[in-house]
């Protein structure tokens, strides 16, 4: 199977955890634009979605599924993204889109997190993906500074603005042996809107696509 027939399928199986009269939490991506397309065919089970993008809510709303604010909505029953990176323990890399700080948001109000990836997402330590951490424009220099001190190398991804006007950099090169610890010390830093870590709220249940189907890990 091809990547993108992975990322289908991972996807397709998702739909089994909506359920009549849910608000869906759907994430920004190739494998979450899969799922987006499979939610068009039940999309009369659905009272709503709440998007983590504006490209996911315009991808939402050309299928004619009324898309929902977070504030009006309330808490989420279900939230379906992708991932770039995750372990066996649940614990993700995302943000290579650009939405984490939006994806964080929806996850936290959600009571069920199903990520949606295949195989070759799933590692054993996180840090190969480069960390994305959004961050105030003006706060982006002594942001780095910083970052370096904790061992990582920041990269400016250049010519990008988040949906909320801020800037990302790009951590390459950390080993991240404490995903939770350093969520945390991330998010101290001043300047930070959040870090593509989800360990601290990481996924309840992984659909991994596999050449021989989609297997469930839970946590």
């Amino acid at each position: 199977m091809t990547q993108d027939e992975l990322k289908k399928a991972s996807a397709e199986a998702a739909l089994e955890y909506v359920e009549s009269g849910m608000i869906v939490g759907v994430g920004t991506g190739s494998t979450a634009n899969y799922f987006i397309d499979g939610l068009a065919r039940i999309k009369g089970k659905l009272e709503g979605t709440v998007a983590s993008s504006e490209a996911s809510a315009d991808r939402l709303r050309g299928h004619g599924i009324p898309v929902l604010d977070l504030n009006s909505a309330g808490d989420l029953q279900l939230y379906v993204d992708g991932a770039d990176e995750t372990t066996r323990h649940l614990h993700l890399i995302k943000g290579g889109g650009g939405a984490l700080t939006r994806e964080k948001i929806v996850a936290a109000a959600s009571d069920k997190f199903v990520c949606i990836a295949d195989d070759s997402k799933l590692v054993d330590v996180l840090g190969a993906f480069p960390l994305p951490i959004e961050v105030i424009p003006m706060a982006r220099s002594y942001v780095a500074r910083q970052i370096v001190k904790l061992g990582g190398q920041p990269v400016l991804r250049e010519g990008f603005t988040t949906d909320n006007g801020n800037v990302i950099l790009d951590v390459q090169n950390m080993k991240i042996l404490d995903p939770v610890e350093l969520e945390t010390a991330l998010d101290h830093i001043t300047g930070v809107v959040t870090n593509g870590l989800f360990a601290r709220r990481g996924a309840d249940v992984f659909l991994m696509a596999t050449s021989n189907g989609v297997e469930v890990l839970q946590a």
